[in-house]
């Protein structure tokens, strides 16, 4: 593996450095690890709850706690990716969640609150893979930054996917506890590889950081497409929370299966990676519009199927799960694409503000989750979870005829 972009190279610009291939790779790979820490927590959650002293209504605030400190740290760390040196920014936000990881693998029993407050922290210092898909997007040629910005992405949907089913099997032999413990190794490695590879970078950009957050609320005005493709996003990753949330719950009562099988069923879902780099490559090549169509429609029909009989067996949840993963994933390569070209110079800060919406969304489907499945079962899952890409499909039909007419 070639990995040419190595430090203590600076660099100003987008030409300063193209990317190798083995620097694509290991972006990917660093993604998909540091991200891993947001979807931990998810299929474990019935383990984790009851060992803390939490209720199972208020279980799923573990997973939505991660999301919302998550969605925080995008708007108020990820922007200094336009003010700080970017290397020393990653590797400081990686070693925070380290040690994040470290106390909640620590929390002793009957300690829910405490733990909670370890979730919140997780994911606010697991935010910079949104500060090396930024940039990323710097070291490369426009006619390329589809490909490799979806080549990164799919490392972090394998990041996403894989999580699941290393946790589940993690904590089915060793304990819910070694989960976190194993993944403070991981991102101590992390810091490592961070440290000896990524070329350091030093923004053009000059301004306090008052300043720097009072221009978000600018570039949220200034940016139609961002404000677009934001909420599309955001209404996707909540079905998408919701679902992910919520399945663990009805594979364990409804069809009784151990946690290490809930693993194998996470797994299959990883099938769904292969869908940000066709997306990058759909969208290099002008079919931007065409992939979101497909994308806002498939996702509301993949969880549909689970009203069917065989959508409700265990074949029929892996297959939305793999469908509902392709779609979401389409959706976030293409939308980041055309974010990014939007302003070259604010690429941070208009990925914090398209993130943290994003976050918001699977925030709030995460929160629902376990409250939705208890109280209208895997049939009110499935009509709001749909319900959520649904709407986006209709805003994005909607716009499309306005700019039509």
């Amino acid at each position: 593996m070639n990995l040419t972009m190595t430090s203590p190279r600076t660099l100003t610009s987008p030409a300063a450095a193209s990317m190798s291939r083995g620097l694509v790779m290991l972006l990917a790979f660093c993604c998909g690890a540091i991200v891993a820490n947001l979807y931990y927590a998810q299929p474990i959650v019935g383990l984790i709850a009851p060992d803390l002293g939490l209720s199972t209504e208020r279980a799923s605030l573990i997973v939505s706690l991660t999301q919302i400190g998550y969605a925080l740290g995008l708007l108020l760390l990820v922007p200094l990716a336009d003010l700080l040196e970017n290397r020393r920014l990653m590797i400081a936000t990686a070693v925070l969640a380290c040690v994040s990881l470290l106390l909640a693998g620590s929390s002793g029993q009957g300690q829910g609150h405490l733990f909670l407050a370890y979730a919140l922290l997780i994911g606010f210092s697991s935010v910079s893979v949104q500060m090396l898909i930024p940039l990323a997007a710097h070291l490369t040629p426009e006619h390329q930054r589809g490909r490799v910005v979806g080549n990164i992405m799919g490392g972090l949907l394998l990041g996403i996917l894989l999580a699941r089913p290393l946790s589940s099997l993690i904590a089915d032999h060793f304990g819910w506890r070694a989960v976190f413990i194993a993944a403070a190794g991981l991102m101590a490695a992390m810091v490592l590889l961070l440290a000896l590879t990524l070329p350091r970078r030093v923004p053009e950009h000059r301004a306090s950081y008052a300043a720097l957050m009072a221009s978000l609320v600018g570039l949220l005005r200034r940016h139609r497409p961002l404000r677009q493709r934001a909420l599309y996003q955001a209404l996707m990753f909540g079905g998408f929370s919701l679902y992910w949330t919520a399945v663990p719950l009805a594979l364990t009562q409804e069809h009784g299966l151990s946690q290490s099988q809930i693993a194998v069923f996470a797994l299959i879902g990883a099938v769904g990676a292969i869908a940000a780099p066709i997306a990058g490559r759909m969208a290099d090549a002008g079919h931007a519009r065409l992939g979101t169509l497909l994308a806002l429609t498939l996702a509301p029909l993949s969880l549909l199927f689970g009203l069917t009989a065989p959508g409700a067996g265990v074949v029929g949840l892996a297959l939305t799960g793999v469908l509902l993963d392709f779609a979401v994933q389409m959706n976030m390569v293409i939308g980041q694409r055309e974010v990014y070209a939007l302003d070259p110079a604010s690429r941070g800060r208009l990925n914090a503000l398209y993130m943290t919406s994003i976050f918001i969304g699977g925030a709030l489907g995460s929160a629902v989750a376990s409250a939705v499945y208890a109280g209208y079962g895997w049939t009110g899952v499935v009509l709001v979870g749909a319900a959520l890409p649904a709407m986006g499909l209709l805003v994005f039909l909607i716009q499309g005829r306005r700019a039509r007419g």
